[in-house]
């Protein structure tokens, strides 16, 4: 039984999200273009529902470029079945999927980039509507998200969860307790509001939504270690959600995850100039104030010495620049200060 949208939206789903069973299929968005003027776009959906208990939701390709979670989120579908799952599992494995086919981290459509557009709109662009239906349609079903990130094209990350802080201790101590079931090797808090409050996490916080998000690696590929920090990753916090118990963690146990704290303007490195990156850290190192964190070769002029950029902290480095051309005002590298949460 398809689903309709609520609001004026457009948008509908195919599938019937409610009923026991395992379904997959699409959530249409027309979309007339000059070569397909009753066309739709058609974005994955999957269900699978068991017994009575939580709804989990599993969000990859929020940005298109973002590999990692698209691949595991797709092993979910494939694999879990309705007699695994305790509860009800919504799985979105790309959802801006224009971005997603053309490996993009915004739309190729209307240049939307999908999570700085929450709440969405159901009357504006393909992007807009597409947060809408997410924020209208599908979190009020949820207990909690998965939200599968990695750095895209443009960034490679330590392989690592994280959590929005908030400002009521209950209700942050259990998104701490699901990061901590996640399990990455690097977790991190970030603070509310960053991104103009327009993100799927500030979105499922006002919704009253547990919300958990990752960053898996990145450079626009989809590495091993990255899928297997999430495979691992999602059945441990499927698993302390009580929705279903999978085997893709098993074997030896893995340290704790280590919890870092992101603070202001310090804790980036940015490009002063355009040029050639030349990194001299990696995501993981432990680094100190005033280190060279790299250097900028001047291609259009090579005979000038290359300038030099330093971390103006000591941290943890989550996140270095992925490709070697940069522009000034590029995000080099993101560092993190560890805590004893």
């Amino acid at each position: 039984m398809a689903t309709r949208s609520t609001l004026g939206s457009t948008l509908f789903c195919e599938i019937d999200l409610d009923a026991p069973g395992k379904r997959h299929g699409f959530l249409r968005l027309p979309h007339s273009t000059h070569a397909s003027a009753y066309g739709f776009i058609p974005i994955p959906i999957g269900v699978i529902v068991g017994g009575p208990g939580p709804t989990v939701m599993i969000v990859a390709g929020n940005h298109g470029d973002e590999h990692e979670g698209q691949v595991v989120a797709g092993r979910v579908m494939r694999e879990v079945v309705p007699q695994h799952v305790t509860g009800r599992l919504i799985i979105l494995p790309a959802a801006n999927f224009p971005a997603a086919r053309a490996g993009l981290r915004t739309s190729p459509i209307d240049g939307g980039n999908l999570n700085r557009l929450f709440p969405g709109d159901p009357l504006g662009t393909i992007t807009q509507q597409i947060a809408f239906h997410i924020t209208e349609d599908l979190l009020p079903r949820c207990d909690a998200v998965l939200d599968l990130h990695s750095g895209g094209s443009s960034l490679m990350y330590a392989p690592s969860a994280l959590i929005r802080r908030g400002d009521d201790p209950a209700r942050f101590a259990q998104a701490l307790a699901l990061l901590k079931a996640f399990g990455a090797p690097l977790s991190y808090i970030v603070q509310p509001g960053t991104n103009g409050g327009r993100t799927l996490s500030d979105t499922a916080y006002r919704a009253g939504v547990l919300h958990l998000g990752t960053e898996l690696g990145g450079g626009g590929h989809a590495g091993a270690e990255a899928i297997r920090v999430a495979e691992r990753g999602v059945a441990g916090a499927l698993r302390h959600l009580g929705v279903c118990d999978l085997d893709w963690d098993a074997g030896p146990p893995r340290p704790p995850t280590r919890i870092l704290d992101l603070g202001g303007p310090d804790y980036y490195v940015f490009a002063p100039d355009p040029g050639i990156f030349q990194p001299l850290a990696e995501p993981g190192d432990r680094v100190t104030k005033d280190q060279p964190a790299g250097l900028i070769h001047h291609t259009e002029t090579p005979w000038r010495a290359p300038t030099p950029v330093h971390f103006a902290i000591d941290g943890i480095v989550l996140v270095k620049r992925w490709p070697g051309m940069t522009a000034r005002g590029d995000c080099l590298f993101h560092l993190g200060t560890e805590t004893d949460l």
